[in-house]
């Protein structure tokens, strides 16, 4: 089988710093161009966007990916930034697409990269379909997650978050930020093809995210299981099924 090629990009962002990004390409004639936006406090090189990238790549699609300002290669203190600059990156990065590759026909959003795609893509006519992957319905639902860590940010301003590792600096202006957004609104507006992927098995963000999702949008529109996956798609095989869905959906659409 062909081997992809990967490239590294950068691009500034609207507040003047450089995101960091990679363009993962198939061999053979690209089919269309792909947008990925990771999920909260992760990055381009998380497991999840590396290998459902790659095998959408081999699937013939061109992928580009990108850190989010403040996370992974890209400039930026992570503090500062909030769901609106979330949103303000993928615009951003759309932009850079169709100014040096073309501009992307598919925008995927993995987890709260998700519910930032959504938005985005009301402001992005170029994009012709839209994916979420484990997307929650609301994007305050974060909150509700991290609820030791908002009674602090409530009672101190901020509080230190500790991620997959890392540790991340929250302030009130985030909780400010993401509580106004609401994707019901957005949903109404969107008129374009939506494909929701969640798993059953998700604990992190529940099935019925998906299935609000689903309700809430326009046709057409489909929902899959992805039966057996957790929240990151840590298996292999649940990453490349989700990228074969993605990628069988599409053809009706980008083709």
């Amino acid at each position: 089988m062909n081997k992809n090629t990967r490239q590294q990009l950068s691009f500034t962002n609207k507040t003047g710093h450089k995101l960091s990004a990679i363009l993962e390409t198939p061999t053979s004639d690209i089919r269309a161009y792909v947008l990925f936006a990771h999920c909260f406090t992760c990055g381009k090189n998380i497991g999840t966007a590396t290998q459902v990238s790659h095998a959408l790549a081999k699937r013939g699609f061109a992928v580009l990916r990108f850190d989010f300002t403040g996370l992974g290669d890209s400039e930026g203190d992570f503090s500062d930034t909030n769901f609106s600059s979330n949103i303000e990156d993928i615009i951003t990065t759309a932009e850079y697409m169709a100014e040096h590759l073309q501009a992307p026909d598919l925008l995927i959003g993995h987890s709260l990269g998700g519910a930032a795609a959504i938005i985005a893509a009301t402001r992005l006519p170029e994009v012709r379909a839209i994916a979420t992957i484990a997307a929650p319905s609301d994007p305050a639902h974060l909150t509700r997650l991290l609820r030791e860590t908002v009674t602090t940010i409530r009672e101190q301003g901020c509080a230190h978050v500790t991620i997959g590792g890392q540790q991340f600096t929250l302030r009130q202006q985030f909780l400010d930020d993401i509580s106004e957004h609401s994707l019901t609104d957005a949903l109404k507006t969107l008129n374009r093809p939506y494909l929701i992927l969640h798993s059953p098995d998700d604990k992190l963000i529940e099935f019925e995210h998906a299935c609000h999702l689903f309700d809430m949008a326009l046709e057409p529109k489909k929902l899959v299981q992805l039966d057996g996956a957790d929240h990151l798609l840590s298996k292999t095989a649940s990453a490349d099924y989700a990228a074969e869905v993605i990628a069988d959906w599409s053809k009706q659409y980008l083709e």
